[in-house]
């Protein structure tokens, strides 16, 4: 699964969860699952690759996710 992502572009918190929840589908995992597929795949281990503006999108949309 490959997405490409301009490094320089502000990802939203509907990015970050219609992302995850793709995951979750294809991967059949749960939400903590996804999460840390993307942290590994996505975020190549380092959650502030793509700035804190994403980084915060993406920790919303995990809480969000989680509180349904």
């Amino acid at each position: 699964m490959a997405m490409t992502v301009n490094n320089g572009g502000n990802l939203s918190s509907e990015y970050f969860s219609a992302f995850l929840k793709h995951i979750m589908i294809v991967r059949d995992c749960s939400l903590v699952g996804a999460q840390e597929y993307m942290v590994k795949h996505f975020f190549k281990g380092d959650i502030n690759s793509f700035g804190k503006y994403s980084r915060g999108n993406f920790l919303k949309s995990v809480e969000e996710l989680t509180l349904g």
